[in-house]
């Protein structure tokens, strides 16, 4: 299948008084058409970051990019002007922010904030831009949108705020949708409901879309592939069975050992130990090494590549070495992957 998105080698700093600032260090992906691609870390892993210099929206100083590749469609994104991406933005991709409250302008109908990029990326008159934007509304699940295309966003819930973010996002049939922890703000019972209403517009729209999310339980109903990251790295990469049923990133058994489940409430929480590393310095060998129990003194000297475990699930560890011990995932691991793969078994919405 044909990739419409390839991140080479992209490297993100951000100046500060106490210097560099290594966000993203080294950054690799590719999303096939109509492809779901989630990718997972811990807050400050570098996701977001990796997501706004796709969009162009690091602001500059004190961020920049530094060196790689972003092509969309075969275009380095990297090497346009501001003005140039402007006219990318919003036509041929487009992103969902985290919080619904403040990404929609209060002084203005949701109507109008839908119609303003059809009228600038389509050249839609006024009239057409608000029954489109009425359609919009429709079919993200707004009700009686014929009325409420006039009305502002105060004066709508929370999770009818993020259906309109997503009107927006989806009004000019972008070929990129970047979804920034999209459910975040909302509570479990709408949180469903929007995850729902993405799958079914991919489904209508073929639109390749970026999921970024630190609940592993939400990337394993959306997503297609998943992308781990871990200080500014990509540090496991696979389909979502690769990453739930044969995780091989010491990282990734800590995310899927962490995650709480319903069936057993006494049952103790995995927790990684320490804390992510300082990216003012970098560590030298491999960053999660102060983390990890099963680290070897390779790990404190030399980063590891990423090694292939098969033609689609690729990770960056050094258990995976010909010549390295042979380690099996944590007690707490193994329970969550045999509780994935029951429910998955018996037809239950996460694997």
């Amino acid at each position: 299948m044909e990739n419409i998105l390839e991140v080479n080698d992209l490297h993100v700093s951000f100046d500060t008084f106490s210097g560099e600032v290594k966000a993203v260090r080294g950054v690799n992906l590719e999303l096939r058409r109509g492809e779901t691609l989630a990718i997972v870390g811990e807050s400050g892993s570098g996701k977001s970051v990796t997501t706004k210099a796709l969009m162009g929206l690091i602001p500059q100083p004190p961020g920049r990019i530094k060196q790689g590749e972003i092509l969309l469609e075969g275009r380095d994104l990297t090497k346009l002007s501001e003005k140039e991406l402007g006219k990318i933005r919003g036509r041929d991709m487009s992103m969902i922010f985290q919080d619904p409250m403040t990404s929609l302008n209060p002084t203005m109908k949701v109507g109008n904030q839908i119609m303003e990029g059809l009228i600038k990326h389509q050249k839609m008159a006024r009239s057409e831009a608000k029954k489109r934007a009425i359609e919009l509304l429709d079919m993200v699940g707004i009700p009686k949108p014929t009325e409420r295309v006039d009305q502002y966003p105060h004066q709508f819930s929370g999770g009818m705020r993020q259906r309109v973010v997503i009107a927006i996002a989806l009004a000019c049939n972008p070929k990129l949708l970047i979804a920034d922890e999209p459910t975040t703000a909302l509570d479990v019972t709408i949180q469903a409901q929007i995850l729902e209403l993405m799958k079914d517009i991919q489904k209508r729209t073929e639109t390749s879309i970026i999921f970024i999310t630190h609940d592993l339980g939400v990337v394993a109903n959306v997503a297609d592939r998943v992308a781990v990251m871990y200080a500014g790295k990509i540090v496991e990469v696979g389909t979502v069975d690769d990453i739930f049923y044969n995780p091989k990133h010491p990282y990734t058994w800590g995310l899927l050992g962490s995650m709480p489940t319903l069936d057993n409430a006494e049952e103790e929480l995995f927790a990684i130990p320490g804390s992510p590393p300082d990216l003012l310095n970098p560590p030298k060998g491999d960053a999660f090494a102060a983390r990890n129990e099963y680290a070897m003194k390779i790990d404190e000297e030399q980063e590891p590549p990423m090694f292939k475990v098969s033609d689609t699930h690729y990770a960056a560890t050094w258990l995976l070495h010909e010549h390295a011990p042979k380690i099996e995932p944590p007690e707490a691991v193994k329970k969550r992957m045999a509780g994935f793969a029951e429910a998955s078994a018996n037809g239950g919405g996460q694997r």
